[in-house]
């Protein structure tokens, strides 16, 4: 593998990581701070799912400018990348909880609606 793939890679899992972590420990410390219930409890408050939806889109957004500032060529071919891997993400999520009534269907599906726009904002916002 030459080193130009390596840094492509690279460029993707940056990005990957940080929408992960960042949105793990968001969810973690607004636990901790009994902002948000435990996981076990689900999420049903729509404030609070809307909060999640915020930061967890932002998140995408820093995805993926992360992914295109660290590509070394066609930032938006890693970029892209980054968003099917999200978008594979979210319908897992999606499809793993539909039926376990842990918040409203809305929620996931606008996880599924909203990850390939953000990750693609934050490419874009790179690009410029």
């Amino acid at each position: 593998m030459n080193k130009s793939v390596l840094k492509s890679i690279w460029a993707v899992f940056a990005g990957f990581a940080t929408v992960f972590i960042l949105s793990i420990v968001t969810d973690f410390i607004l636990e901790k701070l009994s902002v948000f219930p435990p996981a076990s409890e689900g999420l049903f408050v729509p404030w609070m799912l809307m909060l999640a939806l915020l930061y967890r889109s932002a998140y995408a957004v820093l995805g993926g400018y992360i992914t295109a500032s660290a590509s070394p060529n066609k930032p938006m071919r890693q970029v892209w990348i980054l968003a099917f891997i999200g978008l594979l993400g979210a319908l897992i999520g999606l499809i793993t909880t539909w039926d376990k009534n842990l918040g409203p269907k809305w929620y996931p599906i606008l996880l599924v609606i909203l990850t390939i726009p953000c990750v693609w904002l934050g490419g874009k916002l790179k690009a410029k």
